[in-house]
């Protein structure tokens, strides 16, 4: 039972005051920032846009859940695919990929079972597309049994049906934790989001890291690979990556990229203060707290490779909810008639639901 107490009843109009509200109490709507070249980072249309709705997916006592990957089918049932953790285990190692069906957003929804599991690999995050016929799930993997030990890498399965059976990529680890990124080695390649380009590729963002620092006192940097087939082989961009913040040592997180009316978009977890840094105000190092508990930024791009400087793409829990602060991450949309219907995004606080959704009402675009 979720005990967070009933989602305020606002309608667009009344929303939108209590945001401009919320906003400025938070510090989210900026002053003109006149010192060297920093930004005045804005509240994006989209953001705007967004309608609170509520939690979903509680776990069992057992387990906690973690992110939704939404999709409907062709009759209009809702599909979600995330992750379910054993309390008594890790993410890294013991993580699952299950499979849940609802009529809508707000549920009930139905457990139809594990998707993808295994004693020798952690499948996590997942983030669901359909191309034509072809419904697409790209997911973290980590073969932490295997001679590379416990890295952190891409993998992609296809089906007819969200129903299945899904097919894993004999390709998989579609995108290694290996190679060069420039002077440096890769090391990391998770959180995985797949495009479809205007002009027939395929395109797989995800989070790089290198060796130029240990990984676990590394930076998150965004990059992509491509391929003329969805099922790969995907070849790494050659200028990798395409947003970083790596020289002011901060970074975002958990990508989710689109594209839509003539745009590439990216929607990201602001980790560790990209836009106080952008603003002039970067956050001290011992005030930092790493993670989503800070609105999160959405880019634009013509091309999908020069990223324009983003904007806010979402609020947190505490914002949409009025609930204590915690991370909202994992930012991944439910289409619906080629139009986004809502956000789901992943919160880490201490209930058991997977996280929440928010509407989106009529946005077409930035």
């Amino acid at each position: 039972m979720d005990t967070r107490g009933p989602v305020p009843n606002w309608d667009i109009v009344n929303f939108e005051n209590q945001f401009m509200k919320n906003a400025l109490k938070f510090g989210l709507v900026c002053l003109a920032v006149c010192c060297g070249q920093a930004l005045s980072i804005e509240v994006s249309s989209f953001c705007k846009a967004q309608v609170p709705g509520k939690y979903i997916l509680e776990s069992d006592e057992d387990s906690w859940t973690w992110g939704m990957a939404p999709i409907y089918d062709e009759d209009g049932k809702l599909h979600i695919f995330n992750s379910v953790i054993p309390n008594k285990g890790s993410w890294i190692k013991n993580s699952k990929i299950v499979h849940w069906v609802a009529d809508g957003p707000e549920g009930p929804y139905k457990l139809l079972g594990d998707l993808f599991v295994s004693d020798e690999a952690g499948y996590h995050n997942p983030q669901v597309s359909k191309v034509g016929d072809t419904y697409v799930l790209v997911f973290l993997l980590n073969r932490y049994k295997d001679e590379n030990g416990s890295k952190q890498e891409v993998g992609i399965a296809t089906a007819k049906s969200p129903y299945g059976p899904w097919t894993e990529s004999s390709l998989n680890p579609i995108i290694p934790a290996s190679g060069k990124m420039g002077e440096y080695n890769i090391i990391h390649a998770s959180n995985p989001t797949f495009v479809a380009t205007p002009e027939g590729k395929f395109r797989i963002y995800y989070k790089s890291m290198t060796d130029r620092y240990p990984v676990k006192k590394g930076f998150r940097e965004m990059s992509f690979a491509e391929s003329d087939r969805i099922e790969g082989p995907y070849v790494n961009y050659e200028h990798n990556p395409v947003i970083s913040y790596i020289e002011e040592k901060v970074d975002i997180e958990d990508p989710y990229a689109f594209h839509y009316n003539g745009m590439y978009y990216m929607i990201v977890e602001d980790r560790q203060g990209v836009k106080d840094m952008l603003e002039g105000n970067p956050i001290p190092a011992d005030k930092l707290k790493k993670g989503g508990y800070r609105p999160g930024l959405i880019y634009t791009s013509k091309d999908g490779i020069h990223w324009d400087e983003p904007k806010v793409g979402y609020q947190t829990n505490e914002i949409y909810f009025g609930h204590e602060l915690a991370r909202s991450e994992r930012p991944s949309i439910l289409w619906k008639d080629g139009k986004p219907e809502c956000l789901f995004l992943a919160c880490h606080d201490d209930k058991p639901s997977a996280g929440y959704f928010v509407r989106i009402r009529n946005w077409n675009g930035e």
